[in-house]
């Protein structure tokens, strides 16, 4: 019996399930790429931030992805607070190792430790430099004012062919989705007293 056991096995072995869902988090992040980084850019996804699997994979992805964005939303203080500590000055310069030998530095190793540390845990979830300077850089600034729900699944209609699969698109949620402002209604209407 699977009591107290979370999520799905999908028929896989436990390392295989985290490969699975790790592969699965690498694609949807790399998406997000400029196309001119493809290698080839006919192979540029038409929409970038989405990627088509099946419904329950992308219901198991959903946690996991959301997990990782969190931590790099949570390390955008802190690298913006070791950006404004950092030196300006060309490295290894006479003003760079004045900064290096002074207090400047030990700053900006206290302000950059907690970024470092995020980047790390999310390396190690993910093993993959390119998906985490992409998080890091592009995805999370976007969700800083967010307090989660970076991804949506949205059914599709047809079946997997072969096997007739529910599938569904993971994407991330658009900057102008989680605006949650009223729609205020275009006809003037009077109040009568």
């Amino acid at each position: 019996m699977r009591h107290r056991r979370i999520g799905k096995k999908f028929g896989r072995n436990p390392s295989h399930q985290r490969a699975l869902l790790r592969n699965l988090a690498i694609a949807l992040i790399l998406t997000e790429r400029d196309k001119e980084d493809f290698l080839e850019e006919e192979k540029a996804p038409k929409t970038p931030g989405r990627i088509v699997t099946t419904l329950p994979k992308a219901k198991e992805l959903r946690p996991f992805i959301e997990k990782l964005i969190t931590k790099a939303v949570k390390a955008q203080d802190s690298m913006k607070k070791a950006e404004a500590l950092a030196c300006k000055a060309e490295k290894r310069s006479a003003e760079w190792k004045e900064w290096r030998d002074g207090d400047g530095w030990r700053e900006w190793v206290a302000a950059s430790a907690p970024a470092l540390a995020a980047r790390r845990a999310v390396y190690a979830k993910l093993n993959n430099r390119e998906a985490v300077a992409l998080l890091f850089n592009k995805i999370a600034p976007r969700y800083v004012g967010r307090p989660g729900g970076y991804t949506r699944i949205l059914k599709l209609a047809t079946p997997r062919l072969g096997d007739a699969g529910k599938q569904a698109l993971i994407e991330f949620v658009a900057q102008d989705d989680f605006r949650n402002k009223k729609e205020v209604s275009s006809i003037p209407v009077e109040v009568t007293e």
